[in-house]
């Protein structure tokens, strides 16, 4: 057994060894009661109720209709002071945009919208700042919008795109899943994409999609909740717990990555170049067109 394997091995083991059979997660039967009035369900091809009123992050009254028929819209349902899982959607969302060539305000729009009815304009507005520092496009300040808005409207739009979620007293905070939906340019609710991470290829072909009017099905139904730490017991809860365990995963996987490819640098390196393999003519290889750089219409 090599190094890099000896390495890797123990790596695999000790985050397995890491995870005590009192963490992990427990059993569906055993799930806080609450999460059970917690989910999304898909609803696509059904309409938004765009006649909806919010307040846009300068405190301006706007309604829902604003932000449709020019382009695709980005859905996201948040609340701006959450902890975890809100900060999570929007930071892979701004994640997967930014490996994107298309820009929202000018290829698409983003509407993020706070179901917490006591948010506020001020709050949307900092937040706004906080994701133009790191999505830096020029059209961005004008294509992605962060609303706040009174309980009757929230619940109709939650409703109508089928996202439940519930008040902990207990917590002062909200159980909720996560996810994003794309929808068509006359508010037709199009693909959605559930969890914390979003493919670019997917993203962009749901765009593309919903430019041409098109809803399609859901992309894998992985849910993640975010419900809160209890120092009561000093325990996570089921689903905060299954993301931190991804998490810790992905984090291994990735280093195992890292250390796999640095060791096929190093064996190449080493290795005698082969003269067939060089392009002697000097003539500049071709490329074949990337299909996931294709614009959307």
């Amino acid at each position: 057994m090599n190094r890099l394997t000896l390495v890797t091995t123990s790596l695999i083991l000790l985050s397995l060894a890491g995870w005590s059979s009192d963490q992990l997660p427990a059993p569906s039967s055993t799930a806080p009661p609450m999460l059970k009035d917690v989910g999304i369900d898909a609803k696509p091809g059904s309409p938004l109720p765009l006649d909806l009123t919010f307040r846009d992050e300068t405190g301006k009254d706007v309604h829902l209709a604003d932000f449709f028929n020019k382009r695709p819209v980005i859905l996201t349902l948040v609340y701006y002071k959450c902890p975890m899982l809100c900060t999570l959607v929007l930071n892979e969302l701004t994640r997967t945009l930014n490996v994107m060539t298309e820009d929202a305000g000018k290829d698409f729009d983003i509407v993020t919208v706070s179901f917490n009815p006591n948010e506020t304009p001020e709050l949307a507005n900092a937040k706004k700042q906080e994701y133009l520092r790191i999505y830096r496009r020029p059209t961005a300040p004008a294509g992605w919008h962060f609303l706040t808005g009174d309980e009757t409207q929230i619940r109709a739009l939650t409703n109508a795109v089928g996202f439940r979620y519930a008040f902990d007293p207990k917590t002062q905070q909200y159980v909720h899943a996560s996810g994003v939906v794309v929808v068509t340019p006359q508010g037709i609710l199009g693909r959605y994409f559930y969890g914390i991470q979003y493919s670019a290829k997917d993203l962009r072909l749901a765009m593309i999609d919903a430019a041409n009017g098109k809803s399609s099905s859901p992309t894998g139904k992985v849910l993640f909740y975010c419900f809160q730490y209890d120092p009561s017991t000093g325990r996570y809860s089921l689903a905060i717990m299954r993301l931190i365990q991804i998490g810790f995963i992905t984090t291994v996987a990735s280093l195992v990555t890292f250390m796999w490819v640095t060791h096929r640098r190093q064996k190449n390196k080493a290795l005698p170049v082969s003269r067939a393999s060089c392009p002697c003519d000097g003539s500049p290889s071709q490329k074949l067109p990337d299909p996931e750089t294709a614009a959307i219409p």
